[in-house]
């Protein structure tokens, strides 16, 4: 399996996928954000065609088009406070219209089935580079805000009278979502990059330890999703996104019937 170099590109660009959604992923859920990344996600469809069409890098013009898309959720968010699923479907059925016009007039010239469900055979070398500069940056930036972040993710208003630029840090984040995004599109694939955003999240917060532990087994788990499902895909000869998504819920149930088994055995 590792002879080949598209299995080595893709477990490369694998495990730098499995440190940076879980890292973004843990800020959207305890933020109640979780429909932002499946928004943002459905997004980076619109930006595929756009690349595919006009002969751009798709991921490139992936994750441009995703970062304006979560700009303007972020900007609406002032005129819908109480109302923002309401911005998520406005965004999100503008964005689906237009990557559907686009798809439609025949003229993106590639697998668009390869973007959907992901696949392991088509991340080159050039794919490789752009994913491991997005994701150092992105992670840099993460640890570089984190301490902002984590106040922000908890009490918003109180973060804002301390002085931190609350608006300037939302909308860089949102910039970082719409990266991981990107450079998750050819082994997750559009559909269900959601998925390793929320799900190995939603497995740590099932251990109930402090944040950073949430955050580091949050990682743990997206390693152990991504990896098990890129394995899974090449033997089986199936789409990896789909796959790793399967994977990242049975892990989950397995953490939630273990955590039944111990809580029962010491009540």
């Amino acid at each position: 399996m590792l002879e080949y170099s598209f299995m080595q590109n893709a477990l490369m660009a694998g495990i730098l996928i499995s440190v940076l959604c879980p890292l973004v992923g843990v800020f959207l859920v305890l933020r109640r954000y979780s429909m932002m990344g499946d928004t943002l996600s459905h997004s980076s469809f619109a930006g595929i065609a756009i690349g595919l069409i006009f002969g751009f890098n798709p991921l490139l013009s992936a994750f441009i088009f995703t970062s304006i898309c979560g700009i303007i959720i972020e900007f609406l968010r002032n005129y819908y406070k109480k109302y923002a699923e309401i911005v998520m479907s406005i965004v999100l059925t503008f964005s689906i219209g237009v990557a559907i016009l686009l798809i439609s007039t025949g003229k993106s010239g590639a697998n668009v089935n390869t973007y959907l469900f992901g696949s392991i055979l088509t991340v080159s070398s050039s794919d490789l580079y752009l994913i491991s500069i997005l994701s150092v940056i992105s992670i840099i930036l993460l640890l570089f805000l984190y301490n902002k972040m984590l106040y922000i993710t908890f009490d918003e208003e109180g973060a804002s009278i301390t002085g931190i630029n609350v608006k300037l840090i939302n909308y860089i984040f949102i910039l970082l979502v719409g990266a991981t995004i990107a450079v998750s599109i050819r082994i997750m694939g559009i559909l269900v990059i959601s998925s390793m955003i929320v799900i190995p999240v939603a497995s740590a917060l099932q251990l109930n330890k402090g944040f950073k532990s949430t955050l580091l087994y949050s990682i743990l788990f997206g390693f152990i999703d991504i990896i098990l499902g890129l394995v899974s895909s090449y033997y089986i000869n199936s789409a990896p996104g789909g796959t790793i998504a399967l994977v990242s819920v049975i892990v989950l149930v397995i953490v939630l019937v273990v955590k039944g088994l111990v809580f029962k055995d010491l009540h």
